[in-house]
């Protein structure tokens, strides 16, 4: 991720939220001075609630004094699960749903005609994730003028990405030393980000210019480009042996075909607080992905069959706050950069502008 402030995705802004209650408010108060107009409406769940996954949801109609209702029809997302009568509680099993937004949906039979109410909630997790700490094993030096989006281990070297205008490169880096053994620099207008390797070629992210690169791993010689598609930026990158998968940013990871680089499906990131947004930079480690999340002191640790954070490794303390000079860096030059050596089951991390690359072990939290 970039320098400077960030944007926010998926995120309702509270104001946004009062006004749309009070226009809520406002629109059943007039329905309700108006004889023969209907306030049929949901009493539980309400819009846009988190409800956590494993627990029944429990649907309930408020119904105007005087009115009458028949059958009910229950949907989630254009599905049938089961029919209620009249204003009687109906529970919803979430066995088998995924996380993110839902449709709940109620068919209401009124004297013969069909009335349709819908209301969205969102599905978290339903269980907090599992917490780690850390154990320091090695140091290794690290380029301070390397404004780290993307880091991978291959055959002994990094593979390092680095962002800011004029400055990104895409570059492979000697651990012992920490300086670059070959480095390609991009063109001055772009803002360089995440990177991974894919069989014989890398395949580099930028971050607004909307498109990606993808260069030769032996020589980092530039072989094409590719647009980006419904994702809305450029951020963390990883292939995991069949499909990239990209960040933006947002609290979802995008799959892309690994050869023609096309968005071929996505999943959305929730923990049993919410979405998780800011996904950062990415590594897949034994069927999972590993995340930063940008201006924050953890990683987290991601299923990417459901979406759902099963792990949080809290990494606070790994480089003393006074390294940096002042408010600016302390808020940018931060945690970014995962790497797993899997022939030697080793995990790296560092962060941008960071005098150190660390070895670490991870501790379960008692």
């Amino acid at each position: 991720m970039h320098s400077g402030p960030v944007e926010t995705f998926n995120k309702p802004s509270n104001a946004l939220s009062m006004v749309c209650l009070l226009l809520a408010l406002l629109f059943t108060a007039s329905c309700q001075d108006k004889p023969g107009v209907s306030t049929l409406w949901f009493k539980s769940p309400i819009a846009d609630q988190s409800l956590p996954l494993g627990q029944d949801i429990k649907v309930e109609l408020d119904v105007p004094k005087g009115e009458d209702i028949g059958s009910v029809e229950y949907l989630i997302d254009g599905k049938s699960i089961g029919t209620g009568q009249g204003a009687a509680p109906f529970m919803i099993s979430t066995k088998g749903l995924s996380v993110g937004f839902k449709t709940i949906a109620a068919i209401v039979d009124k004297d013969g005609d069909k009335d349709t109410l819908e209301i969205k909630v969102q599905m978290n997790s339903g269980l907090p994730p599992e917490e780690y700490a850390y154990k320091i094993v090695k140091e290794y030096p690290h380029d301070t003028s390397a404004y780290t989006q993307g880091l991978e281990y291959h055959n002994g070297l990094f593979l390092e990405s680095t962002g800011q205008e004029g400055h990104s490169t895409i570059r492979w880096v000697e651990p012992a030393s920490g300086k670059p053994v070959q480095m390609e620099k991009l063109a001055d207008q772009y803002f360089g980000e995440g990177a991974t390797l894919v069989g014989d070629k890398i395949v580099m992210l930028t971050w607004r210019s909307n498109i990606g690169f993808v260069y030769e791993a032996k020589t980092l010689k530039q072989l094409s480009t590719f647009p980006y598609e419904n994702s809305k930026q450029g951020w963390g990158l990883v292939f995991d042996g069949s499909r990239l998968i990209k960040s933006d940013g947002t609290n979802r990871l995008y799959f892309l075909n690994k050869d023609t680089y096309k968005e071929e499906a996505y999943i959305d990131v929730y923990d049993n607080k919410g979405a998780v947004t800011y996904i950062n930079e990415l590594e897949y480690i034994d069927g999972k992905v590993y995340a930063n999340v940008y201006q924050e002191d953890y990683i987290v640790v991601i299923n990417p069959a459901t979406g759902i954070v099963e792990k949080k490794i809290n990494l606070q303390g790994l480089l003393s706050k006074s390294y940096f000079k002042d408010e600016f860096e302390r808020a940018n030059d931060v945690l970014n950069g995962i790497a797993w050596d899997k022939q030697g089951k080793r995990l790296f991390v560092t962060g941008k502008k960071w005098p150190k690359l660390f070895e670490i072990v991870l501790l379960p939290k008692k």
